[in-house]
């Protein structure tokens, strides 16, 4: 198994919290963490997408009450939001005895729902982490072109060939749109689907405009709202908000949109290899929401991601609040010769940040002036998750 980078933080926060639910997109690699932490501590596997799991919680309350004394995991819990208030009186009941902690471990794939379903039932109880696909930081072996054109889903990274990657992201496709998208809401035709997920991945980082999309796919607004309102509670699509502090200028109040993943962006567009990729008008919006989403999955847990634009073009691409209050302006280039814009460092003048970046495809650390620094994804990645650790 590869190390995962949650894997510290799962332990430690079922170590301290009655219930941990862990989110991330399907095939992400949540069983394979949640099995082995499970190993670790003892602890029992549900699967409720299995038929013979589902049995044995035919009297979900029995059951579980049997099993107080250990870590139960429950995977694709979504499936059976009944189970949530039961939890509530097992935790409870497990309090009272003097164990207050790590009873349960719940994993899901579809991040408002269950939300909602658990905070209504377990607030107070629950500890919510976000398992993401691979990230820079993690030890793949495989460098940082190549997870910039699979992207992190472990089967597509880890595959034999790019020929064999883009097979395995195809099928995922086809998989989502086929059986997994219906389990969440209401019939929406699979190719329709499609087509709307093909849309949002030519739109890489642009503003989001509902409008626009619902024109160009023929449905009305409230339709294709709903439709990207799946995807980001699926994990697969990222609402980038807005920095929307009074700073005495007109901000920017539209946010930008991103899939989250780099390698189904690429196979929704058929981009098969790294040549197509350099190629393609999409490369560096690509790399930008490739960039945001590593840095965002290593920050401190608390960090609030934004981006900064006002009309008179000063501009941020990833701004993240970190706890504390202080702010970091991240600035993306994929040129291996970095030199931010004169809009970056017209925004940086607005808001004055503690730290100021170019990430770019390079490996070497230098100064640009006026307190920026050029350096690489895998560089910045780390020097955020060691802020975790010391946090």
């Amino acid at each position: 198994m590869i190390p995962r980078q949650l894997h510290d933080p799962l332990i430690q926060a079922l170590r301290e919290a009655p219930a941990v639910c862990l989110l991330g997109p399907r095939q992400a690699g949540k069983t394979t963490l949640a099995l082995e932490v499970g190993k670790r501590l003892g602890g029992l596997y549900l699967d409720l997408e299995s038929e013979l799991d589902r049995a044995k919680l035919a009297e979900p309350e029995a059951y579980l009450e049997r099993h107080l004394d250990k870590l139960v995991i429950l995977d694709e819990v979504h499936r059976t939001p009944n189970l949530f208030p039961i939890l509530r009186g097992l935790i409870d009941r497990a309090r009272r005895t003097g164990q207050g902690h790590g009873q349960y471990l719940l994993l899901g794939s579809a991040a408002l729902g269950l939300l909602r379903q658990s905070g209504e039932s377990l607030a107070g109880r629950v500890r919510f982490l976000e398992l993401t696909p691979f990230t820079v930081r993690e030890p793949t072996d495989r460098d940082t072109a190549t997870l910039w054109l699979r992207g992190g889903f472990p089967d597509s990274l880890l595959a034999q060939s790019d020929e064999q990657s883009l097979r395995w992201r195809r099928d995922f496709i086809r998989t989502y749109l086929e059986r997994d998208i219906p389990q969440f809401g209401p019939r929406i035709a699979a190719e329709t689907l499609r087509r709307f997920w093909t849309m949002l991945a030519h739109r890489q980082g642009a503003p989001l405009n509902v409008a626009e999309l619902a024109r160009s796919l023929g449905v009305d607004t409230k339709t294709a709202g709903r439709y990207l309102d799946l995807l980001v509670d699926l994990l697969l699509a990222r609402r980038l908000a807005p920095w929307h502090t009074n700073v005495g200028k007109r901000l920017v109040k539209t946010p930008r949109l991103y899939l989250r993943d780099s390698g189904l962006t690429h196979a929704l567009l058929g981009i098969a290899d790294p040549e197509a990729l350099l190629g393609h008008p999409v490369a560096g919006a690509s790399w930008e929401g490739f960039v945001i989403e590593n840095l965002i999955a290593s920050a401190p847990e608390g960090t609030e991601a934004y981006y900064y634009g006002t009309s008179g073009g000063a501009e941020i691409d990833l701004l993240l609040h970190l706890p504390g209050s202080r702010m970091w302006a991240i600035e993306v280039k994929r040129s291996v010769a970095p030199r931010p814009e004169r809009g970056f460092h017209a925004a940086c003048a607005d808001l004055n940040p503690a730290r100021r970046f170019v990430v770019y495809p390079g490996t070497e650390r230098f100064p640009l002036g006026q307190g920026v620094e050029a350096v690489s994804l895998g560089e910045l990645a780390t020097e955020l998750y060691n802020m975790s650790k010391r946090g």
